[in-house]
């Protein structure tokens, strides 16, 4: 799994989110998503519709994401 994976399954998942995902060993990451949908909502809620568009690759394919969140 990519980066560039990863950020095009959470763009896919929340439509016109904007995502921006790096990665230094190509296993731990970080994303940054700034999305509308997440107005109104706590970042724990924020997190989980993110891990959402991610599935069961979270724990497998993905070792490690860190998340920055905020409405737009």
């Amino acid at each position: 799994m990519t980066k560039h994976d990863i950020q095009q399954l959470i763009e896919a998942g929340l439509p016109g989110a904007t995502v921006r995902v790096i990665s230094d060993d190509g296993q731990h990451f970080e994303a940054e998503v700034i999305y509308s949908g997440f107005a109104g909502k706590l970042p724990l809620a924020q997190h989980r519709m993110v891990y959402a568009t991610l599935g069961d690759r979270m724990g497998r394919e993905i070792h490690a994401l860190q998340l920055k969140t905020r409405a737009s």
